[in-house]
């Protein structure tokens, strides 16, 4: 708790419907707790990492519906807000190892991309202020590239899926387009190369028994 918790301060907010008065400065999970609610879903590295705590929200005086992490987010008088439901989202299996094109193939994937229309929506919804719209479109036109970097600090909390009018899950877009980017047109490091060929060949099976057996461990080669 911070130092405005520790004073004994309190506010006012509503959970789920319900009116509480909680300590001022501490994140609405931890109001969740502070209240006896018994959270069983949602809650995950309680670092802003995970996306697992994706919330809805609506501050005092103000009429839109905002989207957030609970974990990262702070009560304050008259806030609103509840857990987002976990949204149903199309989770398309594919292997890239019998993928030929992956820009090609995105739209056998994920045909729901060429529906954009172009709303912003999604990036409205991010809690991490990434630029959604402009990375679906990047994706449709097979920049890949441009898709890793903008999603890069993306946490897949999946709250731009639901404010979606074409029923695109763009981080699920996001996704496909890194993982594409980084096994089809990425090189990589000649050691990282090296380390996994001498772990296919059994180079560091002693050090992972010895991990695996809990004794104290020895100095690894390198």
């Amino acid at each position: 708790m911070v130092e405005q918790a520790k004073a004994g301060q309190k506010v006012s907010v509503e959970i789920m419907g319900r009116r509480y008065d909680v300590p001022q400065g501490i994140t609405l999970v931890q109001a969740m707790w502070y209240t006896g609610h018994h959270i069983v879903r949602g809650i995950g590295c309680l670092g802003g990492v995970c996306g697992a705590c994706s919330t809805v929200y609506r501050k005092k005086g103000e009429r839109d519906l905002k989207e957030g992490l609970g974990c990262q987010l702070l009560v304050e008088e008259g806030l609103s807000y509840s857990f987002a439901p976990a949204y149903p989202v199309q989770k398309t299996a594919y292997r890239f190892e019998q993928i030929e094109d992956p820009k090609r193939d995105l739209f056998k994937y994920y045909p729901e991309v060429a529906l954009c229309r172009n709303c912003n929506a999604c990036t409205e919804a991010c809690p991490q202020q990434i630029d959604v719209r402009t990375g679906v479109w990047k994706a449709a036109f097979g920049d890949f590239k441009g898709v890793a970097d903008l999603f890069l600090s993306c946490v897949m909390c999946g709250l731009c899926t639901p404010v979606c009018i074409a029923d695109i899950a763009p981080h699920r877009v996001g996704l496909y387009a890194r993982r594409s980017q980084a096994i089809f047109f990425t090189d990589r490091p000649q050691q990282l190369v090296k380390r996994i060929e001498e772990i296919g060949q059994g180079k560091f099976d002693a050090e992972w028994e010895q991990v695996l057996s809990g004794s104290p461990a020895e100095p690894v080669s390198s």
